[in-house]
């Protein structure tokens, strides 16, 4: 029996602890563009040890941004007008994969290819950034391209 995995797109996320769920990415440095960190950041995270070798990322356009406004947890889609200097700023990225690339993550992360399906509307699970990933992506066209 065959089974085709990746008839559906699919979302790759990091497990961490077998219950924390993140994307992989990270803090740009001072000065960095975001494409630039982006790039950065998915070597590190997803191609340890292999520094440039492979095809390059091909970042795609800029989904959404959530605030972080002081030292609380809760992310905001939008700037509250009260704010006027953010903590953070998390912005996700639409990345189209290599036709072929090695993925190599640390021990403590286990690099996971979860369906959008079971991603949609499982905030309890994976969080409200990563739940609504699906919802961001519904101004897409997937085409699906079987050899």
């Amino acid at each position: 029996m065959q089974v085709e995995l990746f008839k559906h797109p699919h979302l790759l996320v990091l497990q961490i602890n077998n219950s924390i769920y993140k994307l992989p990415g990270g803090r740009a440095r001072f000065g960095e563009s975001d494409i630039d960190c982006l790039k950065r950041k998915l070597l590190s995270k997803l191609c340890v040890g292999e520094e440039s070798h492979g095809p390059e990322w091909e970042i795609g356009e800029c989904l959404g941004m959530w605030w972080r406004p002081d030292f609380e947890t809760l992310l905001y889609p939008y700037l509250p007008p009260n704010i006027k200097r953010p903590k953070e700023c998390s912005k996700l990225f639409l990345i189209r994969l290599p036709a072929s690339r090695r993925f190599t993550v640390p021990k403590n992360f286990k690099l996971l290819a979860v369906p959008l399906c079971q991603i949609h509307g499982n905030q309890e699970t994976y969080g409200p950034v990563i739940s609504g990933v699906p919802q961001l992506l519904s101004k897409f066209s997937f085409n699906i391209v079987e050899p």
